[in-house]
């Protein structure tokens, strides 16, 4: 039987470095973004490698909501999904069975590391409000709340808050492996990686957060100001740090 997780963040927030420590787990698979060419379809939004994305994926939400139960079969699944590619009103029964984490991080660390890679930036860009939807929606959906992670305490504690996220997944603790992993690229990355994973791949493991202040331009400061409510909503659940 295999447990399936699904890990919830916006973009530019420790969530490819998530899914390799779950990955550096023996008993577990990962699948990444497997949502992000339908969301290119159906939104037109014009990301970098836009037409390699829509080649390399379905952009049937049906079809790949399909793929993740059929390509469960032992051990543990880590499915890391980008909250922007999930649109008001869309279908959330396949995520009903599964276990749920979410990911959040201040909303001026995500814009700044946004803007080392696109020009522009948006709310929907960033998908804050939309997470925070998607908790109420998936707890109401499952009858259960999620477990919250902030991004600053996994990068300040990394073995105290991964045991604590499995702890409360139910899932067995694997020591010496969710907080290191081998430097560069994996099969199971998408090919959107080229233009995005390129500290990760450079990493073995957490880096430690910078304590040093983000520079952002008024216009981009007057968006983490807006976004903050909704980040403090959520991190009213995050688990504690140790």
């Amino acid at each position: 039987m295999t447990v399936r997780i699904a890990g919830w963040s916006g973009p530019r927030n420790i969530s490819t470095a998530m899914m390799r420590a779950w990955e550096s787990r023996p008993d577990c698979s990962v699948i990444d973004e497997p949502f992000y060419a339908c969301y290119l379809k159906e939104s037109g939004a014009d990301h970098p490698m836009r037409e390699q994305i829509l080649a390399s994926q379905s952009t049937s939400r049906e079809a790949v909501a399909k793929h993740l139960s059929a390509s469960a079969m032992t051990g543990l699944q880590y499915e890391k999904h980008m909250t922007h590619h999930m649109p008001r009103g869309i279908d959330l029964l396949w995520t009903k069975d599964i276990k749920h984490v979410f990911l959040i991080r201040s909303p001026e660390r995500v814009i700044a590391s946004y803007r080392e890679k696109m020009p522009s930036v948006s709310p929907d860009d960033i998908g804050i409000i939309r997470q925070r939807e998607l908790f109420d929606e998936i707890t109401a959906l499952t009858g259960q709340r999620p477990p919250v992670v902030d991004s600053a305490d996994v990068l300040a504690h990394p073995k105290a808050m991964m045991r604590e996220i499995c702890e409360v997944l139910c899932v067995e603790w694997v020591d010496g492996c969710m907080t290191n992993w081998k430097q560069g690229a994996r099969p199971s990355d998408g090919v959107w990686a080229a233009h995005w994973y390129e500290s990760v791949n450079a990493s073995s493991g957490f880096s430690a957060a910078s304590a040093a202040p983000v520079n952002l331009s008024t216009q981009d400061l007057a968006l983490a100001d807006a976004m903050r409510p909704h980040y403090e909503a959520m991190a009213t659940y995050k688990l504690s740090r140790p």
